[in-house]
């Protein structure tokens, strides 16, 4: 299993995201378990290739385990192949950003934020994609994204900017903790996000978007309270998770009233 435990709320929030304003199709549980067990997929392989460029490798310990995962992942990938053949583009773009992944792998430097910018954009692009799957057809053309309905686009914008002002929070507080200059500006970007939120909830529609307003004012708040000494990896990793369920259960309740 991938030690990266706050990857999988990156998995999360999407999905649910999507699904909020997107009408119930049986095949986003095959969605939801491809895109799950393809994290672990990737990481094996990115694991794969840092070791190969390390002086010492041992790819035995992870060959086991990708085969494992990728075994796993194959019934739900058929199926959304067969059902909705136009995926094949979605994963040829997909793989195409992977290869952003290998580099920076290779290079052992993975943890880069422009790596972390790639990941966070493969993540967000799972709202839309959510979405496409439950009201596309079986045929090689997706559905068409004018038909996407606006508070789809809505939340795309609230999961990234959330994504985003979590690893740059996350990063201020443990790997650029020595930068003070890193910290300003993930306060400023969480500071920012939060004013964009009254824009995000006025594009919604009033009253009920202010739902959107409260997750980015928590984040807000966090990032100035937490400039001092940071607080142990997996109380930072708590308080993130809080951040992403009031996005994602409001967005649930009132995206499916």
């Amino acid at each position: 299993m991938p030690p990266q435990h706050g990857a999988w709320a990156f998995l999360g929030l999407p999905l649910v995201c999507g699904a909020a304003v997107t009408p119930w199709n049986p095949l986003l549980l095959a969605l939801a378990v491809t895109w799950v067990v393809a994290y672990p997929v990737s990481f094996f392989v990115l694991a794969l290739v840092k070791d190969a460029a390390s002086r010492h490798p041992h790819p035995e310990r992870f060959r086991t385990p990708l085969l494992v995962w990728t075994v796993a992942a194959l019934p739900t990938t058929a199926v959304l192949f067969v059902a909705r053949p136009w995926l094949l583009w979605v994963a040829l773009v997909y793989a195409a950003t992977f290869c952003v992944n290998i580099l920076y792998a290779r290079r052992r430097d993975d943890r880069a934020l422009l790596n972390d910018t790639v990941f966070i954009a493969q993540c967000a692009a799972m709202v839309v994609i959510t979405w496409a799957v439950a009201v596309g057809q079986t045929s090689w053309a997706p559905p068409p994204l004018s038909s996407a309905p606006s508070h789809l686009w809505v939340l795309t914008v609230a999961v990234a900017l959330m994504l985003v002002g979590s690893t740059l929070h996350v990063k201020s507080l443990i790997r650029e903790r020595a930068n003070p200059g890193f910290g300003r500006r993930s306060r400023g970007f969480a500071l920012a996000s939060a004013v964009g939120s009254l824009a995000l909830a006025w594009w919604w529609g009033l009253p009920q978007g202010v739902f959107l307003v409260v997750p980015f004012a928590f984040l807000a708040v966090r990032s100035v309270l937490m400039t001092g000494r940071p607080p142990k990896p997996s109380r930072i990793g708590m308080i993130e998770l809080v951040a992403f369920l009031l996005l994602a259960v409001p967005a649930l309740l009132v995206g499916r009233s």
